[in-house]
């Protein structure tokens, strides 16, 4: 356990030039670079926060319910540092809020030099007013601070959507899901943001999966369309895709282990289908299977128009007695090797130069942005480099990715910022981290005489707004 040396907490107090370059001629152009876009309107084209909580416009239970366990950013690095999880809220007991704020504030300086701590500062100081830094000595008064503020009018999930800058926060969701927050939202004329849909339909691509039978069938009961052979699933799913775009979607988000895309006959995709329905597929077959289903899912991007957003190479549940007790998104994701342009080389082939389409690559292995995404981005039309995110969406990172990417697509063939969160009120502070870093880096590419300082602005003013919305077509 962290242990607090002073009898006062240390000042809470994000520095106005953090991030920025130590070199002063740079920082200046840093800050000029950062200003023009501070007060930006946020583009979030991809996230995990839950429509039907904005729509419901509740006020959030307790602290810790909305800033720690909703976020498995914060509990894998709690849960590293001898933290249980069902001390943080993900077991089936009750939760007890003050309790767990206590574990996060004991624990604080376990965050130290983490881009965690980094949000959790410039949103503990910015959104809700605190002065000094989290600590054992005064965690229950700012427990009761923050418990305090959430029952304000203006703490509740809308007026935070207004206060955060928000024009657009994309969702993700389940393929039968029936978008009623969505559809809540896009009909009241009191809300002014954009709260978008996207298609998330991992669990049929996988045969070997536990439940893909049942997720078949039920997909297939959203759309009324049987399932029981391969060509009545895809017929489902493109009907679904019909549904969410309907309801404002712009985008699907795919997380396969590998990025794998040679297609099959369609002889051999029906007897893998009914070979999977009778629970008896076999390996190689599955794998197969799941190949060809992202080269149908890109054809159907294709015909639909939906971007397709794909980042394989993360291990799902990494620790299995972690998952039997307190089940997915727990903190023990972890990356993989990644690769690209060998296996998406069928799905490009046939599609990489379709007009229309968009498929944006992300990645847990930065080593593939310089060697693999950058030069694919460089290269075809429909493919864009997604952001750093997940593991690697920490400033030094950001900048790694910029001059690995710039090299070979520049700016405009890149996704914008990715938040990736559950965590609603760390939105703002990860978006002008993202800010932040991105003026660092074109303040370099400026010193060295390689843009003009008007034009570092003017691409930190697209990076945030015409990028993002070209390329998710917002």
């Amino acid at each position: 356990m962290s242990q607090t040396t002073a009898t006062t907490p240390a000042v809470l107090a994000p520095h106005p030039d953090r991030l920025f370059p130590a070199d002063p001629a740079t920082r200046t152009i840093a800050r000029t670079v950062y200003q023009a876009v501070a007060d930006a309107p946020v583009i979030s084209p991809h996230g995990h926060v839950d429509a039907a909580m904005i729509a419901a416009d509740q006020p959030f239970p307790d602290p810790a319910a909305l800033l720690v366990t909703p976020d498995h950013y914060v509990l894998r690095l709690l849960h590293a540092n001898g933290v249980p999880l069902d001390a943080l809220g993900r077991g089936d007991g009750p939760a007890d809020g003050r309790a767990i704020w206590r574990r996060l504030a004991e624990h604080w300086d376990d965050f130290l030099g983490t881009p965690v701590r980094y949000w959790f500062e410039t949103e503990l100081h910015d959104v809700f007013g605190l002065d000094r830094q989290p600590s054992a000595a005064n965690a229950d008064a700012q427990y009761d601070h923050i418990a305090s503020a959430l029952l304000e009018p203006s703490f509740r999930p809308r007026a935070l959507f207004d206060a955060f800058g928000i024009e657009v926060l994309a969702t993700t969701d389940d393929p039968t899901a029936d978008l009623a927050a969505h559809a809540q939202l896009a009909a009241d004329p009191g809300f002014r943001g954009r709260v978008l849909p996207t298609f998330r339909a991992d669990a049929v691509f996988d045969p070997s999966r536990p439940d893909w039978r049942t997720v078949v069938a039920s997909i297939g009961q959203a759309a009324g369309i049987d399932t029981g052979n391969h060509d009545g699933l895809l017929a489902a799913l493109r009907a679904r895709r019909r549904y969410f775009i309907e309801h404002g979607a712009t985008a699907t988000d795919t997380g396969v282990i590998d990025a794998g895309s040679t297609p099959l006959p369609a002889a051999d995709r029906e007897r893998i289908h009914a070979e999977a329905l009778r629970g008896d597929v076999a390996a190689a077959d599955a794998v197969a299977y799941r190949h060809d289903m992202l080269f149908r899912w890109a054809e159907m991007s294709v015909d639909d128009g939906l971007v397709m957003q794909l980042h394989p190479g993360v291990i799902r549940n990494h620790h299995t007695p972690t998952l039997e007790r307190f089940g997915p998104d727990t903190g023990h994701d972890l990356p993989a090797v990644g690769a690209f342009t060998e296996p998406l080389r069928p799905l490009l082939e046939a599609f990489g130069t379709a007009p229309g389409f968009h498929i944006v690559l992300f990645t847990v292995d930065e080593t593939v942005f310089s060697r693999e995404i950058g030069p694919l981005a460089g290269f075809y039309p429909a493919v864009y480099a997604g952001a750093p995110w997940w593991f690697i969406d920490t400033p030094a990172a950001i900048g790694r990715y910029r001059g690995a990417i710039t090299d070979s697509a520049s700016f405009t063939k890149t996704s914008g910022f990715i938040d990736d969160t559950r965590a609603y009120c760390s939105i703002p502070a990860r978006h002008d981290m993202a800010r932040r870093a991105d003026a660092a880096y074109l303040a370099s590419l400026v010193v060295t005489h390689q843009v003009s300082e008007e034009d570092a602005v003017r691409t930190a003013q697209r990076i945030v707004s015409d990028i993002p919305k070209a390329t998710f077509k917002l």
